[in-house]
């Protein structure tokens, strides 16, 4: 392997993959707050824990080589200086207004040995934690004068890895997201991208600064040339304008983007939510797109200037005429059946990961999508997913491919 990131497809074999194991964040989650953290359950960890072990072991069988989102952060923290300079980034980013409190998360993350301080961090910082920790009649009296009881918010979407950054090409795209709640994710990705022994050379396609939204959700690589992306909820069309003019410039690979408009709703969150690619020829999908889809076609000319245009059609003639296909078998959520869609979609059935061509790994409460999958030709290998399905995210939202070999 000559480069430290290479994911030039959806389905080429998957040889390494970055995951998240639930941690403590899961457990920071209460009622009251679900939606100031964006989510709309809270899982019991212990049972979410043995999930995502089965998913990691899963990709261990089929050959994936598993690393860990905590690993490789506390692997970038390369000396003293950097480590402090990850310290001061978290916490200015965490929106800790009281100097007082800012030095006694300070003291009590610093003392810790890397790995712990990450995933401390990810878990979020109890105010008793910190009381704990100190010795002062005041810091007692803050927390009766603030009923709010984290000192430094969790961050309970972080299993989901496919959305801080994205690996395009032989890059990465490091994003800024949508919300605040989940943009202090991406700052593990960027210590990761700039003092990582194995990734700190990765060319960036677009960065956490800038100030349109972007999200891994929506982007889609296709094929060594086609990228999609979804201009979605989430995801802004200044974005878009930003990565496409970058990667088509730079990358030397794809040669255009395909820009999807689909519903600005939160069941339609990200473009991987509506469909996702199984096979060369074959996608998952969500049965409200099968009717039409506006995609705007990205590309340079013979100057270098961007040149968009519109096409408006059924999602089967797009995918077939931009991936130069003579087919797409479109299968859709649920088999399409109103209430078994509505079901499975809420629990990400069109949300598949592919290991190879024609080889995915799902949920196994979506039987109904999965029994289309199997009878259109695809390989499944199932996953438990009663408590990983509450975070509202499916196999793919949960990875992250480093490298996949050329389909």
């Amino acid at each position: 392997m000559e480069t430290a990131i290479h994911n030039t497809s959806e389905i080429g074999r998957l040889k390494r993959v970055m995951l998240h194991r639930p941690g403590g964040e899961l457990e920071n989650l209460m009622p009251e707050y679900l939606e100031r953290l964006l989510f709309d359950d809270i899982p019991y960890l212990k049972e979410a824990q043995k999930e995502h072990d089965a998913f990691a072991d899963c990709l261990r069988q089929q050959g994936v080589e598993v690393v860990y989102l905590n690993d490789l952060v506390a692997e970038s923290l390369t000396g003293p200086e950097v480590r402090q300079e990850f310290l001061r980034q978290f916490l200015d980013e965490s929106g800790v207004k009281d100097s007082r409190t800012r030095d006694m998360l300070e003291e009590y993350l610093g003392r810790m040995p890397d790995r712990e301080m990450v995933s401390a961090m990810m878990a979020g910082v109890r105010k008793s934690a910190l009381r704990a920790a100190g010795g002062r009649l005041g810091d007692y009296l803050s927390a009766v004068e603030d009923d709010y009881p984290f000192a430094v918010d969790p961050l309970p979407n972080l299993y989901f890895t496919r959305d801080p950054f994205a690996t395009i090409g032989t890059g990465v795209s490091l994003h800024k997201m949508h919300t605040a709640t989940r943009n202090r994710e991406t700052l593990f990705g960027k210590f990761i991208f700039e003092y990582h022994p194995k990734y700190k050379n990765v060319p960036r396609w677009y960065d956490r600064g800038e100030t349109s939204s972007l999200e891994g959700g929506d982007i889609l690589v296709l094929s060594p040339k086609v990228l999609a992306v979804g201009i979605s909820q989430r995801t802004r069309e200044d974005s878009i304008d930003t990565l496409a003019e970058t990667i088509l410039s730079y990358d030397g690979t794809f040669q255009k983007v395909l820009a999807f408009n689909i519903p600005k709703t939160r069941s339609f969150m990200h473009l991987d939510t509506v469909f996702t690619m199984v096979d060369r020829d074959k996608f998952t999908v969500h049965p409200n797109i099968l009717s039409s889809i506006t995609v705007f076609v990205m590309e340079l000319d013979e100057n270098g200037k961007m040149k968009i245009h519109q096409e408006d059609g059924r999602l089967e003639d797009i995918l077939k005429k931009h991936l130069e296909l003579d087919k797409v078998t479109l299968i859709p959520c649920g088999e399409g059946s109103e209430i078994d869609a509505a079901r499975e979609q809420w629990s990400d059935g069109s949300n598949t990961l592919a290991i190879a061509p024609g080889e995915v790994v799902v949920y196994s409460r979506n039987y109904v999508t999965n029994r289309a999958l199997e009878e259109a030709g695809i390989r499944i290998h199932t996953i438990p997913s009663a408590e990983l399905s509450r975070g509202r995210g499916g196999p793919r939202c949960m990875s992250m491919p480093l490298w996949r070999d050329d389909p």
